[in-house]
């Protein structure tokens, strides 16, 4: 029997609801890969500046690697500039992207405050504009990832029809201000506003920590699908509907295990070794062990000493 798509981005079909985000030095080849396995139904990369990608792209190619497996793979790019967005997304166009995503909802304050991110949110014109340019000049489609707006300038359903006016095919919502901090409920009435507003699919964001988070917020916003960040860092089995609480030591061990040779594969041993201690910090956190066993692993500097560890760790909590 033939899965059916759960809905379509322009002419692509999209399996699945739930999506790993993208999230700066988290949602690179390696990690990305490991959740799309386990049932993440799109690849996005980690946003990539326009200007870096004109300038200087041999430094910033690295986040727009993929491998064939993830398809569909979107790239996503930023810039206040129209002018760079376009030459950038022209420019990496050849590389094969699904589609281009345009970030309109990085809120941090350098990138916001330079009408790049959420800034761009504040200039619907402009918005206007880069979609328009982008649709007739590019092949492949365009999206855009939004957040509610600022706390003075919550326009986001101003946005979200002009990015769907101006040919864009999805568009994902954040529900939170730029001001709004992690520790702030996310809106979801907001999702389910952008949802009711426009005819392409909606892509939530925000608050989704667990399996049933999913349904609930599909079945409260109608949205087609939604993004997880921040929950998925160091449980990539919530893309294959199972929550972090469900997963045995030996899968963790197991993971991990894949998760660093393909960090090693990627940057090189040295590199690959110091991200990859990022996410240790995430896989370990909720297993019971010792203050000495988490400061080990995170100063182990080769693959071996890494599995070695584990296995201590393992056999010290099953005596």
């Amino acid at each position: 029997m033939t899965q059916t798509p759960t809905f379509y981005v322009d002419k692509i079909p999209i399996y699945g609801d739930a999506i790993l985000a993208p999230m700066m030095g988290f949602s690179d080849l390696p990690y990305r890969s490991l959740c799309r396995e386990l049932g993440s139904s799109i690849s996005y990369t980690e946003f990539a500046r326009a200007e870096g990608l004109i300038h200087n792209m041999r430094r910033v190619s690295e986040k727009l690697e993929y491998v064939e497996e993830e398809r569909p793979i979107a790239f996503q790019i930023y810039s206040h500039d129209i002018d760079y967005m376009v030459e950038a997304a022209l420019k990496i166009q050849p590389l094969r992207p699904d589609f281009i995503d345009i970030n309109m909802g990085c809120p941090t304050k350098a990138i916001a405050n330079s009408g790049a991110g959420v800034g761009l949110m504040r200039k619907p014109i402009k918005v206007a504009r880069l979609f328009k340019r982008l649709k007739k000049e590019l092949d492949v489609p365009i999206t855009a990832k939004i957040r509610m707006g600022w706390d003075d300038c919550q326009n986001y359903k101003l946005i979200s029809r002009i990015v769907e006016e101006n040919g864009a095919s999805l568009i994902a919502i954040h529900g939170r201000t730029r001001e709004g901090g992690r520790e702030s409920k996310v809106n979801w009435d907001v999702i389910a506003e952008v949802k009711e507003t426009v005819n392409i699919p909606v892509i939530g964001n925000g608050d989704v920590k667990t399996v049933a988070d999913i349904a609930k917020m599909k079945e409260y916003t109608k949205c087609d699908g939604v993004m997880i960040g921040r929950a998925a860092i160091g449980n990539p089995w919530i893309f294959s509907g199972k929550d972090r609480d469900e997963v045995t030591f030996e899968e963790v061990q197991k993971m991990m295990s894949k998760h660093l040779d393909r960090n090693l594969k990627f940057y090189g041993e040295e590199l690959g070794i110091n991200l990859f201690r990022k996410h240790v910090v995430q896989y370990i956190a909720p297993i019971p062990t010792t203050r000495r066993y988490r400061r080990e692993l995170l100063t182990r500097e080769r693959k071996e000493e890494f599995l070695l560890l584990l296995e201590q760790i393992y056999e010290n909590l099953v005596k």
